[in-house]
């Protein structure tokens, strides 16, 4: 039997705001059970934590992942804030290439975080945009992911060698736990580059890093090139493609959420370290520690001019985007090696299926 609804007070700098949780004592995680891993456990992080969550996800477009049936349960993704919101939840409309439109979530405190929960929601995924200016985002991302085969040490590896580029380009990274398999390196950048020059960025960053750890790193998209190796994911800087915030839990059994570090934890950070429950605990210790990242913003120009150095030097232009994607300027075949065929008494060329 469901438990009765409860009414949450949350304080914002608007005032107070009331909302209302149903079934607080569902267990959300059942690998904390009732010992943190209920759905009033979850409202009770996002207000530990508000503080450097809302730093993470502050006025930018987000996309809910909700699991109202806890995190065993299927997951909804829904990039539209529901008709019967309450009237002060914050939204902000953006655009997709269809022409079609969408009002999504813009949180702007902690009310906003305790209101997902609510709503099922355990993974928010934030633009790298904010509101003022949402085709132009002010953070890079560079995505860690581990092919079958690559340990999580290799991932520390490779995150050293990302750290060791962007100080060769004047620029800070902030590393964090993915909370689920990898890790993510945050880059603040000043908001005046479009989503194709900061994909073009973080390729170029990806394909340095490949060069200089080739046994370890791979910045190839299609997985049949990739290897036992480390994929640094250009593709989450396309534009409406996302990744968990900082301080987002995953949506696991166990409660892993994607935890902010500094490069000295780096070398001893496990995934499984920072839940639920061991987060509250850090954060009364260290608060956040992104808390810096605001005022390190730095300029795209660096990894731009290496790019262009890729493409004038070595021959290396764009790279495929995802599949959902349309045919993008100066993108080359959207066709997986193995399946391109060469034509007969040609000059060994890759060529489509039906070229």
């Amino acid at each position: 039997m469901a438990t009765p609804a409860e009414e949450i007070e949350v304080e914002t700098p608007s005032g107070l705001r009331t909302v209302r949780l149903t079934s607080p004592e569902k267990v959300y995680f059942p690998g904390l059970g009732a010992d943190g891993g209920r759905k009033i456990d979850l409202v009770t992080y996002w207000l530990t934590v508000a503080e450097g969550a809302v730093r993470a996800v502050g006025e930018r477009p987000t996309v809910l992942k909700r699991h109202p049936g806890g995190v065993t349960t299927e997951a909804i993704y829904q990039k539209r804030v529901p008709a019967n919101r309450p009237p002060w939840l914050e939204t902000v409309e953006v655009a997709f290439p269809s022409g079609r439109t969408a009002h999504e979530l813009c949180p702007v405190d902690a009310a906003h975080l305790v209101w997902a929960a609510s709503y099922g929601v355990i993974d928010l995924h934030p633009w790298p945009s904010r509101r003022p200016d949402v085709e132009h985002p002010d953070e890079l991302r560079v995505d860690l992911d581990p092919m079958p085969g690559a340990s999580y040490d290799d991932v520390r590896t490779v995150a050293g060698e990302v750290r060791d580029v962007l100080d060769g380009c004047g620029l800070v990274g902030w590393p964090k736990t993915s909370g689920s398999k990898g890790l993510h390196v945050y880059v603040r950048i000043t908001p005046d580059w479009t989503f194709t020059e900061c994909r073009r960025a973080v390729l170029a960053l990806g394909r340095e890093v490949e060069r200089r750890r080739p046994d370890l790193a791979t910045s190839r998209w299609w997985k049949e090139e990739r290897g036992e190796r480390v994929f640094l994911d250009y593709n989450r800087m396309a534009r409406d493609q996302t990744i968990a915030s900082a301080y987002s839990p995953r949506a696991r059994p166990e409660g892993t959420v994607s935890a902010p570090l500094g490069w000295d934890e780096v070398p001893d950070a496990e995934v499984g370290d920072f839940t639920l429950v061991t987060m509250r605990e850090r954060w009364a210790r260290l608060g956040d520690v992104h808390a810096g990242m605001e005022a390190a913003a730095g300029s795209l120009l660096p990894l731009l001019e290496m790019a262009e150095r890729d493409e004038a030097d070595r021959g290396l232009g764009d790279a495929p985007y995802p599949p959902q994607f349309p045919k993008m300027p100066g993108e080359p075949l959207r066709v997986q090696p193995s399946r391109r065929r060469r034509p007969p008494g040609g000059d060994g060329s890759p060529q489509a299926p039906g070229d």
